[in-house]
């Protein structure tokens, strides 16, 4: 298979080329009649069930390509989706989906802005609040669906306008996210590109201009630091990695680069090579659901739960990566291939970045009786995107790591949304002051992680790791969680303390939380494959890293929950299916809850030596603070997948020091300047 030289296809899994989006594009077109106002939401490789992906890589059986169509059309107010055969040059299926809203694209973001700032109502609702309704900007959010007013039609495809202002014509955009206009809801139907309603809730400060300061973060408006040298990431010989195509080699690892509108960044047949052969451990990996539910039961915030993957996409928001800011060194970029809403192919560049990087100590053992040192730097290998969600800028890193770690990384930077307050008033709890005047509302980021297992093989179970203490005496031991029932295990001295395992059985028993007291952690294991060494299943641990993984603040019953019940739990673990991708369901827009992960598990099918999919939250609540505004420092997220018998001693011990690799003499005459000492 293959395209242009550009964005040549060489495997099942590469990303449509720009000619294959222009194919798929003429082929329905030529085949089903569409309207003028057909608009295209997204035409993406539709990924090939697993069975054949198993049969080519055993056989080399080819594995037909084929494109996924969505489609909003607008004159018929209607949605479509349908699968097109690239080889074939045929329709495989289309079929129209009568209550499906599917995310929104950027053209309409700018529609609603224009009929928003267009409408009387809404300019008059600007004036009240001191502000001139032409430095206004509205962002459309999703409309969710239990606080559309009554008296607007659920079935119409709708965005609610939110609200801010520039302080005066020569302020750029962001800086409007100083003053917002709380209290203005501007309901839009995106179809008609019509305001439906304009809500005033009601003036809470007269004068946003005057009583909000402004507070500038880019580089021409502030006195920057004067004391900071340049540091430079130099790799005179380049990288250690290989790409060929969308595969990368590094370090012993192997794995697949894949980018689609919804999800972003996608890694495939993640694996370790191991005496020449490459022992697979992730089939495949990805951010399928991204939420940002408020907690702030104000009017003018509580309805806000925008599903930054399901309503939005953060794949068609990614940012074109620059050198030596977004990525720092000697980088590889892929581009990402995406469809405008004319069905046209368009192209993110430096979409994805790979690069190195150094992360301190791998290792080190000094022996005080030889005067022996052996010390080995920790590299990393980091892909990476960074996607823009109106305030909120989202960055996702997988590192992989030379003593056969993975790390899953989410770092969160922007702009908050806040509110104004009553001048001269302040407040504390549901949300928290940043400024005069200025709060930003409790809210929590909910980042869903899916993660195919295929550790050494397809079959995999999954079990939950405890520290348990042991009463005093000899009858606190547990015997039947222990391999030896038979020793004698008495806490005489009230120190005794175990890892109790309980492996899931099924996907009811496979739901729990994260527990920092007991140390929880996950394995998943393969009873099927042994380590030589120990005789313990091979495996791996999953546990959390970076940041405060909180529980989910929603009550049963409510919104939240019916929408985003996924984010009830910090881990799930269900039986394979190759249509089960996103945990919020296939269409969240302007859809009451209840599909999705939640009514998966329903079945409650075995986990026990199956093909697993591991589904991980992390959910950060942000309390806000004036140190996080007006650009919030980068919020760290992660988990870590640490090997667990897997291998049978430190894969990283032959990693060679630095001495082996440059000559460090050299190196530091040649490129630093030693710092006299005055003394």
């Amino acid at each position: 298979m293959g395209t242009n030289s550009d964005y040549p296809v060489e495997h099942p899994l590469d990303p449509l080329a720009p000619d294959e989006v222009d194919a798929a594009r003429e082929i329905l077109e030529t085949q089903e009649g569409l309207s003028e106002g057909a608009r295209y939401i997204e035409i993406v490789l539709d990924e090939p069930p697993k069975d054949d992906m198993q049969a080519y890589e055993r056989d080399g059986d080819p594995v037909e390509r084929q494109a996924k169509i969505v489609v909003r059309d607008k004159d018929e107010k209607e949605t479509y989706e349908g699968v097109v055969s690239l080889d074939e040059e045929t329709v495989v299926s289309w079929e129209h989906l009568p209550d499906a809203q599917p995310r929104m694209v950027g053209e309409e973001f700018v529609e609603v802005e224009e009929v928003v700032t267009a409408n009387e109502t809404f300019r008059e609702a600007v004036r009240k609040r001191g502000a001139d309704p032409d430095l206004a900007i509205v962002t459309a959010w999703s409309a969710g669906y239990d606080f559309v007013p009554e008296d607007i039609d659920r079935s119409r495809r709708l965005a609610h306008g939110v609200t801010w202002v520039k302080g005066d014509e020569s302020e750029q955009g962001a800086n409007a996210y100083n003053r917002p206009l709380s209290g203005i809801h501007a309901w839009v139907d995106l179809d008609d590109k019509e305001v439906i309603k304009v809500i005033d809730t009601g003036v809470k400060n007269p004068d946003v201009v005057d009583n909000m300061k402004t507070y500038h973060y880019r580089a021409e408006n502030r006195d920057l630091r004067e004391d900071l040298e340049p540091y430079n990431v130099v790799q005179p010989d380049g990288a250690s990695w290989e790409v060929d195509g969308r595969e990368i080699s590094w370090q012993n690892w192997n794995l697949r680069v894949g980018f689609n509108p919804r999800e972003g960044l996608v890694l495939y047949d993640v694996g370790y090579e191991e005496d020449g052969e490459v022992r697979s451990i992730i089939n495949r990996a990805s951010f399928p659901e991204v939420a940002t539910p408020y907690n702030d039961p104000d009017p003018d915030h509580y309805w806000k739960t925008p599903f930054d993957v399901g309503e939005y996409g953060i794949g068609r928001l990614a940012n074109s990566l620059t050198e030596g800011c977004d990525c720092l060194g000697y980088m590889h970029y892929f581009d990402a291939v995406l469809n405008d809403p004319d069905g046209n192919p368009s192209v993110i560049e430096n979409a994805i970045c790979l690069h190195e990087e150094d992360y301190g100590l791998l290792w080190k053992h000094h022996d005080w009786r030889v005067g022996d040192d052996e010390v080995r730097r920790n590299r990393r290998l980091v892909v990476s995107f960074i996607s823009t969600i109106g305030n909120y800028d989202f960055a996702f890193y997988w590192y992989f790591y030379q003593d056969g770690g993975i790390e899953a990384q989410v770092r969160l930077t922007g702009c908050n949304a806040t509110g104004p307050m009553p001048p001269g008033e302040t407040e504390t709890g549901y949300a928290e002051m940043v400024g005069p005047d200025h709060k930003s509302m409790i809210h929590q980021h909910v980042f869903t992680c899916r993660l195919d297992f295929e550790i050494d093989g397809v079959e995999n179970s999954v079990q939950q790791v405890d520290l348990e203490t042991v009463p005093y005496g000899p009858e606190g031991y547990d015997t039947e969680a222990h391999q030896e029932p038979d020793r004698h295990h008495s806490n005489r001295y009230g120190q005794a303390a175990y890892a109790s395992r309980q492996k899931y059985e099924s996907e009811s028993d496979a739901q729990a939380l994260t527990n920092p007291q007991t140390g929880r952690y996950w394995e998943i294991v393969n009873e099927n494959e042994h380590n030589d060494a120990t005789g313990q299943p091979v495996g791996y641990r999953l546990r959390q890293k970076n940041g405060d993984n909180t529980a989910f603040a929603a009550q049963p019953a409510s919104s939240d929950m019916k929408r985003l019940g996924l984010a009830d739990k910090h881990l799930w673990v269900t039986q394979y299916d190759d249509d089960e991708v996103f945990p919020a369901g296939e269409f969240p827009n302007q859809n009451p809850g209840g599909e999705g992960l939640p009514e998966w598990v329903q079945q409650d099918r075995s986990v026990e030596n199956e093909d697993v999919v591991v589904w991980y939250n992390m959910n950060q609540t942000h309390v806000c603070a004036p140190e996080d505004w007006p650009i919030l420092p980068a919020k760290m997220m992660s988990f870590k997948l640490e090997p667990a018998h897997f291998f049978e001693e430190n894969p990283a011990i032959d990693v060679p020091p630095e001495h082996e690799i440059k000559d460090i003499d050299k190196w530091k005459t040649e490129n630093q300047e030693s710092i006299a000492d005055d003394n």
